[in-house]
């Protein structure tokens, strides 16, 4: 099953993907496809209704980020194989965890704002994880019980604000527009082998991040697990899973985004996104 929301930001309505690929709106269902709406009650009862009776949306419809009102992002750091070795950095032991702001989530087609003195903006596309129940120092044989579903996420990252001037990863990662989700959540069952997808992202054409999540050094169970023995992961909260090699950080020279840079980006399964970059001092 794939859900995601649509409409105009603030006032998108749910919706199932078809197997035609209509958008199929979902509304008598359910009013939302939220943090606290995303239950397994919920969700059995989406999987349940005959979807063909459902109204197919027309048009040509903003697409909202597929969960709304995502209480907490936590993310994983260098977990591909091969960006610790373009980063020149020791494959973990262990996931290395930090946070973004949840106000930084958008949809995946919205535009990308450069703020005044971003100046080192860098592109990272990322397998999400949407847990669906409480976990709290789960085991990783009972973690994947807790998984709503994946998504494709741009973890979008502001390297002078994360690594100089006293840098910080979670101000680097938390401006808003920094965290592009979406089109849709599959969920788990449509993705038996989510360890085995290709995942790429291009920028104005050119393709630069190129890998599989077979790279990724922890996998999802290993990550929800792990991340459960220090914080309780409750319905809605995302997980970005980590990024492979391509980002600008890593090219030689270092190349950053600029205005009118065209981000596309996708994962086996999960679908596509496209953003455009624009300075949001000169809208």
């Amino acid at each position: 099953m794939k859900l995601l929301r649509y409409g105009p930001k603030d006032f998108e309505k749910p919706a199932v993907l078809d197997c035609n690929n209509a958008i199929r709106d979902v509304s008598k269902v359910v009013t939302d496809i939220t943090s606290a709406s995303l239950t397994q009650d919920v969700l059995s009862q989406l999987e349940n209704i005959d979807i063909n009776t459902m109204p197919i949306v027309t048009g040509n419809p903003r697409i909202g980020q597929p969960v709304a009102n995502v209480r907490k992002v936590i993310c994983v750091g260098l977990n591909y194989r091969d960006h610790a070795l373009e980063s020149g950095m020791p494959i973990p032991s262990e996931p290395i965890l930090f946070m973004k702001a949840a106000t930084a989530l958008c949809g995946p087609f919205d535009d990308v704002l450069l703020p005044d003195g971003c100046t080192k903006g860098d592109w990272e596309v990322e397998l999400g994880v949407v847990i669906k129940k409480h976990a709290t120092r789960i085991s990783k044989q009972n973690a994947m019980a807790h998984v709503a579903g994946y998504c494709i996420v741009n973890d979008l990252s502001e390297r002078a604000y994360q690594l100089e001037k006293e840098g910080q990863w979670v101000k680097g990662k938390s401006l808003d527009t920094f965290g592009p989700m979406g089109p849709y959540l599959v969920t788990p069952d449509e993705c038996p082998d989510i360890d085995e997808r290709s995942i790429w992202l291009e920028l104005n054409g050119n393709r630069i991040q190129n890998s599989n999540t077979r790279q990724m050094i922890f996998s999802v169970p290993e990550i929800v697990s792990y991340i459960s023995q220090f914080m309780t992961l409750e319905p809605g909260d995302l997980i970005l899973t980590g990024t492979p090699p391509g980002v600008g950080l890593g090219l030689d020279p270092p190349a950053y985004l600029k205005p009118g840079d065209i981000m596309k980006l996708g994962i086996d399964g999960l679908g596509e996104q496209m953003q455009t970059v624009f300075d949001c001092n000169n809208l």
